[in-house]
């Protein structure tokens, strides 16, 4: 049996971990994280949760939780700036979720919520860049989709005036190249992304591929894929590339 509401689980003090799809005492079965804006935003607010919506009907369960600065309805527009703050005065919030977030893949493992055989991270934005660095963290998670992905902080305007920040510096996905040259990565972005940088996308890839081939991997799993730009700074994502990131997802996990 399939449900599709937004559903919650407390696995720790202060951490929920939102899913979407079978039951979960259907048994273990592949699985998505998916990070776009606040838990429950990211499964059930369109057109964020287009790839949950492109997924049902599918045994696959997708999983999501709170990115930072999207707590109590925070306006999401506000929350790179946030997150810059909060660097600025010496915290880091993305340690926090990031830590957070391997804690709830590692309880959705062992309770049998998903086969870490079968399992994927996946993200929109700024989830994007966390999903790709959970990936590199975990070697369970061997499927990387970006949506438009902010591939390092110093590329968002709010970061600019810290650009040599030691903390903001590390959130930069090239620095994972090695971790994440074996894995399976497809990004896609607007042809004119301004608010991410499409040539910082392309930049990203090219490093992670470089390192793919240092390891002796002769044909590098790892795509770009260009489309054109929508929406505002080029930075929108339509409908059809969501389900064709989908539809490389299921392939990926071979779903049924």
């Amino acid at each position: 049996m399939t449900d599709n509401r937004c559903l919650s689980l407390a696995i720790a003090p202060d951490l929920e971990l939102y899913h979407s799809g079978p039951n979960l005492d259907s048994g273990e079965m592949p699985a998505l994280f998916y990070f776009a804006l606040s838990g429950p935003d990211s499964l059930c607010t369109d057109p964020y949760n287009q790839p949950v919506q492109f997924l049902r009907g599918r045994q696959v369960r997708v999983f999501s939780l709170t990115l930072p600065a999207h707590e109590n309805k925070l306006p999401p527009e506000d929350a790179i700036r946030v997150w810059a703050e909060e660097m600025a005065r010496g915290q880091d919030p993305l340690a926090r979720f990031l830590d957070s977030a391997q804690m709830a893949v590692e309880y959705a493992i062992r309770q049998k919520l998903a086969d870490s055989k079968r399992l994927a991270v996946a993200g929109l934005s700024r989830g994007g860049l966390l999903g790709a660095l959970l990936a590199a963290r975990m070697p369970e998670i061997q499927t990387v989709l970006g949506f438009a992905p902010l591939v390092k902080l110093t590329i968002a305007k709010e970061f600019h005036s810290m650009a040599h920040h030691p903390t903001v510096l590390s959130y930069d996905i090239s620095r994972e190249a090695f971790r994440l040259g074996p894995k399976r990565l497809r990004f896609y972005i607007g042809n004119c992304d301004t608010r991410v940088s499409t040539r910082a996308c392309f930049e990203c890839v090219e490093e992670l591929v470089a390192a793919a081939n240092e390891q002796q991997i002769r044909s590098p799993q790892i795509e770009l894929i260009l489309t054109p730009s929508i929406g505002r700074m080029g930075h929108g994502t339509p409908p059809e590339v969501f389900k064709r990131g989908v539809q490389w997802i299921a392939e990926t996990l071979k779903l049924v």
